[in-house]
């Protein structure tokens, strides 16, 4: 009798990456990242609000890309604030995340 051969990660279920980051009133608000790449240098984030709940999703979500950085007291995440280098990294995520989601 032949031994039926199964795939381990067939089963497991998806795990979004998320991360709690403080925004500018002191409001945690909770994000999930959906891709990122190196550019010049520099590693970006595309990240957009994470939505627990499939119906919660909003079809609107606004995407953040962030920069991260290093310091004496480890990494930290920035957002993109030069506006060429954001329309640069904007127009790569851009490219890379069009089949997956519906991007304006």
């Amino acid at each position: 009798m032949a031994e039926e051969i199964k795939n381990p990660n067939a089963e497991e279920e998806y795990q979004p990456d998320l991360m709690t980051l403080e925004d500018e009133d002191g409001n945690e608000v909770t994000f999930e990242v959906i891709d990122a790449l190196d550019h010049k240098g520099v590693h970006y984030m595309a990240v957009v609000e994470y939505a627990e709940d499939e119906e919660d999703v909003n079809e609107d979500a606004q995407l953040v890309i962030l920069s991260v950085g290093e310091d004496s007291e480890g990494e930290y995440l920035d957002v993109v604030e030069d506006d060429e280098t954001l329309l640069e990294v904007s127009k790569l995520f851009e490219k890379r995340l069009s089949d997956q989601f519906e991007i304006e």
